[in-house]
């Protein structure tokens, strides 16, 4: 059995970042629970735990997520080392105390997560300020300070400009031009071209601005102007679909960082 195994950490959150927190926590051995949105606004679905909503179940390198009914069903799951989706928007009672809440929401906004929701809470990147609405806060912008700690303060307010990958940044993420309903045309890991017709809302195009690899795009369905609906990534790699990315894991690293310091300072 696990070190960890009596601390349950629950993960408000399966996108793509909020579980390469997940992956870390529960390969070193935390019992994780995520809850979601009945309709998930992940875009990088591949890798992403709350895909098990709409699929009842995915594997993201080696690590099996599994849709739950119900706070009781997810503790048991959880605990025999799968990681439990749970549909909640609000953080639910559970049977056993909690003993750490991330929020992997990335809403660059604050919310409704407290310090007392829990021992110890983390939020992840803008919006959250460490002391006041959360105990830590983990830098999810790239470069040097990306996965950092931060214990007093708040992350590096959003700048709205996506990372660099390959060269690009504003051009590879698409966003809805308008309200409508969204389908696609291509599959995850096709390769595109720039000015390629990606998919369509409402019957009018949604066009890649750049080539690449197709690594996101949001689920069929209704969406709101301005929404995030897709990313292509310039380096031509469709394996890349398949794998926590290297910022995901680096943001999942400070939070294991955060989680372990903490576990540390109180002698457990």
């Amino acid at each position: 059995m696990s070190i960890f195994a009596g601390h349950i950490v629950v993960v408000r959150g399966g996108g793509d970042v909020g579980s390469g927190v997940i992956w870390r926590l529960r390969r070193v051995g935390f019992p994780v629970v995520v809850l979601e949105l009945a309709r998930p606004l992940t875009v990088r679905r591949t890798v992403a735990f709350s895909s098990a909503v709409t699929d009842g179940r995915v594997v993201i390198d080696g690590i099996e997520g599994l849709l739950v009914d119900s706070p009781d069903e997810a503790l048991a799951t959880a605990h025999r080392g799968v990681v439990p989706v749970l549909i909640s928007e609000a953080v639910p009672a559970f049977p056993e105390p909690v003993s750490v809440l991330v929020d992997a929401r990335l809403a660059k906004e604050a919310l409704d997560t407290r310090l007392d929701q829990a021992p110890f809470v983390v939020g992840l990147g803008p919006g959250f300020v460490a002391g006041v609405d959360c105990h830590a806060v983990i830098e999810t912008m790239r470069g040097h300070r990306l996965g950092s700690v931060i214990w007093d303060g708040p992350a590096f307010p959003n700048t709205g400009v996506p990372g660099e990958l390959g060269g690009a940044s504003a051009d590879r993420v698409l966003h809805a031009q308008h309200d409508g309903s969204l389908s696609w045309d291509v599959r995850f890991g096709e390769i595109v071209k720039a000015g390629q017709q990606l998919g369509t809302i409402d019957g009018a195009p949604v066009v890649a601005t750049i080539g690449g690899t197709v690594r996101g795009m949001i689920a069929p369905g209704e969406v709101t102007r301005g929404l995030k609906i897709a990313d292509v990534d310039p380096r031509v790699d469709p394996a890349m679909i398949d794998h926590v990315s290297d910022k995901a894991l680096a943001v999942g690293g400070g939070a294991l960082e955060a989680i372990l310091a903490r576990m540390n300072d109180r002698g457990r």
